[in-house]
């Protein structure tokens, strides 16, 4: 069974000229699909992958690189810095879980338990890993549709070493990135900051004044290894925005203020054939709004896990884990807390050389609702040297948000929902040439839990959370494939259906269609271009959208060219909508017309 932690994966990096490390290049690690990293080739998980060379000079913000990945789209309030959301598989962002360096990035000061990915830009991403379907036998409460698993800069080769990427472009943007790293046979330091200044452009459709964004962010990860079995580690999140927002459709006044911090510490330590990690993670944010109707949400989380990692032979490795999470939110007139204790094992097993199997349970003891079980069965066949099978069932949960139980709307006495899943999919690879894949997906969730404006189980007089009757069901099948049509040429795509409901009832602003096409080439020398075509269908629009709204079929097409100065310098223009497209992914809300950006890339 292959398995590496997330440092010795850097280090094998860095090290890449020994043989062994030329064997491991041949398999890509994954780290979310699993409690332990494994080979992408022997998990049955559905996961999509995005470098950070397919993020930088191609993309504004990080929503938009993977609203082109199968089964996965977005919906925003606005331009970069409004509230925007992302939905795994026709399922909204209160289903899915995000991680950064580790960390979980879910706001538990909000309405739900979410991440808003309205500011997320490339800056000093390096890699993304996207977990799809019911996971909460890995990831606990809010895994339903899926798990993004972020990762920053990282150095990869021994020294120091380090990137500058900056651009200018539309609405005013000016954006820079600068990350430095050091790596030795012992130790990894990688800092990377990043400064985005942008005028942007009116939020709402009725309004023409702009909407600004100011953001600096920075993250900092290190390790070391005391002895070649002890290594000690960190990472540091933090993030400091002030965005200008139009309050309502007559009111474009106002500004929010947010801040976040997100810190993680462990220790590794190997005995014999069993790997332990102990690790404190914190997260906190604080969002302000000197001017509304509530002026501050402050929320924080802090959380102490153990996993052990035991090689029981080479068929067997058995991951074993507890941690203790704490929650808490406060408005200055509503808070809440609560605490989860989870316990859980997963088993990973290798019966043939062509078959990998995983099998994983958990529980999560919650001090409000008790506890709650889940598990998840994967299976991966590898039928011949081009040819996988895999398969995947699973279940989930997600936990009432404190808001949905402290408020003034709440209900203390909430229960969780609870999902079933199931994946089915095959991939096809022509060596070299091409490769394509097939997935068919079902997420059942019962258990429901929406606002009731008639409910009076709360004090508001105005509704309260409830749990509602009613199943919410996304089906559909995910399509992508690759073909290179030369040397210097490759076409990729990607199709996506989706049928997502609640009884009869269709998902607001859920494609039913998501197609993609585009190719990568390199036309001379150090001259290369590239263009991607997005097709949206078949989308309905949230109830609560003006009658005017936009919401519906779109087609957005952009273009990038790069070159070449030398092997460690580039400079790239990127045209975002190229034809001007007019549309809406939430009703009366402006996205970008055409936009150009121009920048540069640097490494040493």
């Amino acid at each position: 069974m292959l398995r590496t932690s997330l440092l010795s994966s850097a280090a094998i990096v860095a090290l890449s000229t020994s043989a062994f490390a030329q064997e491991l290049a041949l398999e890509e690690i994954v780290v979310s699909g699993s409690l332990s990293p494994v080979a992408r080739g022997q998990t049955g998980a559905t996961i999509e992958i995005v470098e950070g060379r397919d993020l930088r000079g191609k993309n504004s913000s990080v929503i938009q690189r993977l609203d082109r990945l199968p089964g996965v789209s977005s919906t925003a309030n606005g331009g970069l810095g409004a509230s925007s959301a992302i939905q795994v598989r026709g399922l909204p962002a209160r289903y899915v879980v995000v991680r950064l360096n580790g960390i979980d990035m879910n706001d538990p000061s909000g309405t739900q338990s979410v991440f808003d990915f309205g500011a997320l830009t490339p800056s000093g991403i390096d890699r993304i890993e996207v977990l799809k379907g019911s996971q909460s036998a890995l990831y606990g409460s809010e895994a339903i549709g899926g798990v993004i698993d972020i990762t920053t800069y990282r150095p990869s080769e021994l020294g120091v070493s380090g990137r500058f990427d900056g651009e200018v472009g539309s609405f005013g943007t000016t954006s820079g990135t600068l990350n430095l790293g050091l790596l030795t046979d012992r130790a990894e330091v990688a800092l990377s900051y990043g400064r985005i200044v942008t005028d942007g452009f009116s939020a709402r459709a009725n309004d023409d004044e702009d909407d600004s964004l100011r953001q600096t962010t920075v993250s900092l990860t290190g390790s070391y290894a005391v002895t070649d079995a002890l290594t000690l580690g960190a990472a540091v999140n933090w993030r400091d925005s002030v965005s200008e927002i139009d309050r309502s459709a007559t009111d474009n006044s106002g500004q929010n203020f947010a801040e976040e911090l997100g810190a993680r510490v462990y220790g590794e330590l190997v005995t014999g054939a069993v790997t332990h990690t102990l690790s404190y993670s914190y997260f906190d944010i604080e969002r302000r709004d000197p001017n509304g109707f509530t002026t501050s949400f402050a929320g924080d989380r802090r959380r102490l896990s153990y996993l052990g990692t035991a090689d029981l032979s080479d068929l067997y490795t058995l991951n074993f884990g507890l941690d203790r999470t704490e929650e808490s939110f406060d408005s200055g007139v509503e808070s809440g807390s609560e605490d989860t204790v989870s316990a859980q094992v997963e088993l990973l097993f290798q019966p043939l050389d062509s078959v990998d199997l995983s099998a994983a349970l958990r529980h999560d003891d919650n001090s409000a609702f008790g506890g709650k079980t889940t598990g998840r069965l994967a299976a991966a066949w590898r039928a011949q040297d081009d040819l996988t099978f895999r398969a995947v069932l699973g279940t989930g949960f997600r936990a009432p948000s404190l808001y949905e139980r402290f408020s003034v709307y709440g209900d203390a006495n909430l229960t969780p929902e609870q999902s079933r899943s199931f994946d089915l999919g095959v991939e096809k690879s022509y060596g070299a040439l091409a490769s394509v894949k097939a997935t068919l997906f079902y997420i059942e969730i019962d258990d429901l839990i929406q606002f009731d404006g008639a409910s009076t189980v709360c004090s508001s007089g105005f509704g309260c959370y409830n749990q509602v009757p009613g199943t919410t069901t996304s089906k559909g099948l995910e399509l992508s494939g690759e073909y290179a049509l030369s040397d210097a040429t490759r076409l990729f795509g990607n199709y996506t259906y989706t049928s997502a409901k609640t009884d009869s009832t269709r998902l607001a602003r859920t494609p039913r269609h998501e197609l993609v096409l585009g190719f990568d080439t390199q036309l001379m020398g150090a001259l290369n271009a590239g263009m991607d075509v997005r097709y949206v269908a078949d989308v309905e629009a949230s109830p609560f959208a003006p009658v005017d709204n936009k919401v519906g079929d779109f087609t957005v097409v952009g273009a990038n060219v790069s070159y070449d100065f030398s092997d460690t310098t580039q400079a790239y223009l990127r045209v975002e909508n190229l034809f001007d497209e007019d549309y809406e992914t939430a009703g009366g809300f402006n996205t970008p017309g055409r936009s150009a950006y121009v920048g540069l890339r640097a490494s040493f």
